[in-house]
């Protein structure tokens, strides 16, 4: 069976859609078979990131390695017993179809709760959690007590991780690896952000993720999306020489992957 990736935040702006598209490409560099599902039915933003990339790579004639796309199958309704639902038949659909030929499987979540969004995590093999570096988003994992700053409890999101852990072991399927990935992370060390290591510390033992850095705030980033580029394709495209912070940009992405622990990866990039 192919090992499902999905990446799950019900918060925007934390560079998801992001790291997928640099994780879906690091694996197909790897040397995996790689396919990929947008569970984002309104934004789209990792589909767009896709479209964009094929688009540049046929005008400039040059080929990337890339995933494989599929999109949801539509389902007839009438072809439903009374207790299924329509969005659990397609993403069953899609997935199984994706596994014929695929050893990774990345799933896209939007950053609100959907059905959808809620059976992709019950499916994890792994799942992502990019978070930006920010009090303000903290509150995605835990509720946090305004004076003390004490942890009281789990939040909706992870209570929602909590059940679909639960859902697998009911299965006799295999945990889910949950990373908290530290997304945005400002250059300088800085009070705000050692107290933030330190709270997800904290709540990684009470509730079970594991932290690993993500990706620095950088210009390239935004600048990379509508070419579809992703930073392992900088050589592919002429930009032979890169600079500092390009070049740092790409270690963190090997960091990542390294930290995801993902199964048989034999980095190529």
């Amino acid at each position: 069976m192919a090992h499902i990736i999905v990446f799950g935040n019900e918060k925007g702006g934390s560079g998801k859609s992001t790291t997928c598209m640099h994780t879906a490409t690091a694996l197909v560099r790897s040397g995996a078979r790689v396919g990929v599902l947008d569970l984002d039915l309104r934004q789209r933003t990792f589909t767009r990131y896709l479209e964009n990339r094929a688009e540049y790579g046929a005008r400039h004639g040059v080929t990337l390695p890339s995933p494989q796309v599929m999109g949801l199958p539509k389902v007839d309704r009438s072809e439903l017993s009374e207790a299924e639902n329509p969005f659990d038949k397609s993403l069953s659909l899609a997935v199984a179809k994706l596994e014929e030929s695929c050893d990774f499987i990345v799933i896209d979540c939007p950053g609100s709760h959907t059905r959808l969004s809620q059976v992709a995590h019950s499916l994890a093999d792994t799942l992502v959690t990019p978070l930006n570096d920010s009090f303000v988003d903290f509150d995605l994992l835990a509720r946090v007590d305004a004076d003390s700053g004490r942890i009281l409890g789990p939040s909706v999101y992870s209570e929602m991780v909590w059940h679909a852990r639960q859902l697998r072991a009911k299965a006799g399927l295999k945990p889910i690896d949950w990373i908290v990935l530290r997304n945005r992370l400002g250059a300088q060390e800085m009070h705000n952000k050692r107290k933030m290591g330190q709270a997800l510390s904290d709540l990684a033992t009470r509730i079970g993720f594991r932290v690993a850095p993500g990706f620095t705030e950088r210009v390239i980033f935004r600048e990379l999306f509508p070419r579809g580029m992703t930073l392992l394709d900088l050589k592919d495209i002429g930009v032979a020489n890169l600079n500092l912070s390009n070049v740092a940009a790409r270690q963190e992405v090997r960091d990542m992957i390294k930290a995801l622990n993902l199964p048989a990866v034999e980095p190529a990039f």
